[in-house]
Order: structure tokens, then C-alpha cells, then sequence
């Protein structure tokens, strides 16, 4: 796996428990780090998050060496 990969499934993680925290308990926690979600820097979490999604579709499509060694 690469590192892209890696950061990409890592951004979806946070991004995926954020959204858990708000549907949940309606508490947005990188807006709470990053001082509210109008700020710069949660916009560009955001941003990552969704850039990470677009990033991870990829992976379906990927040739994955365990499958080819087991078929």
C-alpha cells in the first residue's frame, strides 16, 4: 500500500468519526479543534476529506497481489 493510500484511509477515518460525532451527539469535533467550522483550517479538513474520498475510489480498482496468489 502506498503512502498516499495510507494518508487517504487515515483522513477518511477522522473524517468518518467526525461525521459519527455529529450524527450522533450533533458535535463537530474538527470545527471544535480548529475554532468553528467557518474557519480556514476546518474548511481545509474538509477539503482533505473529500479529496481523500475521491482518492480512495482508486482502491476499488486496484490489482491486489493477495487476491492473485489465493486464485
Amino acid at each position: 500500500m502506498r503512502i498516499i493510500d495510507r494518508i487517504a484511509l487515515f483522513l477518511l477515518v477522522v473524517g468518518g468519526l467526525n461525521w459519527g460525532l455529529v450524527g450522533l451527539f450533533q458535535f463537530d469535533l474538527v470545527a471544535w479543534i480548529c475554532g468553528g467550522s467557518e474557519s480556514v483550517i476546518s474548511r481545509i479538513i474538509y477539503v482533505l476529506v473529500a479529496l481523500s474520498a475521491l482518492w480512495s475510489i482508486s482502491l476499488f480498482f486496484k490489482h491486489n497481489e493477495l487476491l492473485e496468489t489465493e486464485a
